[in-house]
């Protein structure tokens, strides 16, 4: 059994999931938790520091017993920027935004008028009706708070994508910065402003 395997098993039984599990030429050991989702689960839960450290004496003792050469280790959480591996990952994060890079370029043939290059996309992730995933985006400005929109205005289109995860070189939660928390509702807007 590998020492990577025991590592996951270790992180397993003692209630988190491996996220990830990097081992650096400089001797970093680099080790990605966060906590078991599912889908009845009402509210989100987080990795704390106290989680963190507690891994972290586990794997020293682990790894001390199974003889695995480190210079140093870091347990830490996934982040803003969470990546997206599993097909469990992809039910846990629908509806919120991604960035995904594909294998090889898609263009015209898929979407009409995109670059016959283009390998990256970020937009929201939704299930795709034939099965398998898409990413919905539209090529609109971010509006700023409290800026006017003109009823001339006309919406871009929507566009998708659908892909598999075969498909895929590499998928994240797109960043939100957002102190409220990423499932934070919006202040309504204000009635006094016309658009």
């Amino acid at each position: 059994m590998s020492w990577q395997h025991t590592v996951e098993q270790t992180i397993v039984g003692m209630g988190y999931d491996l996220v990830d599990l990097e081992r650096s030429a400089g001797g970093l050991l680099l080790v990605t938790i966060d906590l078991p989702w599912s889908p009845e689960q009402a509210v989100e839960q987080f990795v704390t520091v106290e989680d963190c450290e507690k891994v972290t004496r586990q794997l020293q003792m682990l790894l001390e017993v199974e003889g695995v050469e480190y210079k140093r280790l870091e347990v830490g959480s996934p982040g803003i920027d969470r990546p997206l591996k599993t097909e469990r990952d992809f039910e846990r994060f629908v509806g919120h935004e991604i960035d995904i890079t594909l294998k090889q370029p898609i263009g015209d043939a898929a979407v009409p008028g995109m670059a016959a290059n283009r390998k990256k996309f970020r937009g929201t992730l939704e299930r795709h009706e034939a099965g398998g995933w898409q990413v919905v985006w539209t090529d609109a400005p971010a509006r700023k708070p409290g800026q006017k929109i003109s009823k001339k205005a006309k919406p871009l289109p929507v566009q998708a994508l659908a892909f598999t995860l075969d498909e895929l070189r590499e998928s994240r939660l797109a960043p939100v910065v957002n102190f409220k928390g990423r499932g934070a509702v919006s202040a309504p807007a204000d009635p006094s402003i016309e658009n």
